[in-house]
């Protein structure tokens, strides 16, 4: 197994445990998720810039000799944003165990309506809701509706032996597989 084949395979370990990391509700977790996936990032940067080679130096080396400095100022640039990400992921996880004495964060009562008025698609409360657009939806939904009972009234009053509404040539519909039925 070569070394560079190695760094791959440690790069997706940390990338994965990092991941992993990352999704958990403590903030302290999420924190070492993210240091874990910055530095699997950089070191995938590091392997993706080839062999190491002499110094970006013009007039010190030979030109096919030298590494690419791109890959480097990047992983010295990603470093940077790590460490001020790193220094307010801190605060915030400082701040949580001032007020709750816990670093798990907890689904709050707005988070909780938020979530149930998505379920319900319901835009009311946003300040993108429009109030004639909401109006033409329920006239359109009520046409709609209309429209449906009228097409179930001609379908019963084409029904010819009288014993409910017609099925069509092949008989009753089938429950469609994997149909939820509730």
């Amino acid at each position: 197994m070569s070394a560079t084949f190695l760094l791959v395979i440690v790069c997706g370990v940390m990338f994965g445990c990092g991941v992993y990391l990352l999704l958990a509700r403590s903030v302290v977790r999420a924190l070492l998720g993210f240091l874990l996936m910055s530095n699997g990032v950089n070191l995938m940067f590091m392997i993706a810039s080839g062999p190491a080679g002499r110094a970006p130096i013009l007039g010190d080396s030979d030109p096919a000799e030298q590494s690419d400095p791109v890959p480097q100022a990047m992983v010295l640039t990603a470093i940077v944003i790590g460490l001020c990400l790193t220094a307010f992921m801190l605060a915030l996880a400082h701040r949580a165990w001032q007020v709750s004495r816990t670093d798990v964060l907890a689904d709050d009562a707005e988070t909780a309506r938020i979530g149930q008025l998505a379920l319900e698609n319901d835009m009311s409360a946003s300040d993108f809701h429009d109030e004639s657009q909401h109006d033409e939806l329920e006239d359109d939904a009520l046409a709609r509706t209309t429209d449906d009972d009228s097409v179930d009234d001609a379908d019963e009053a084409h029904d010819s032996d009288g014993d409910g509404p017609s099925h069509g040539p092949h008989g009753p519909a089938a429950p469609t597989p994997g149909g939820d039925e509730r």
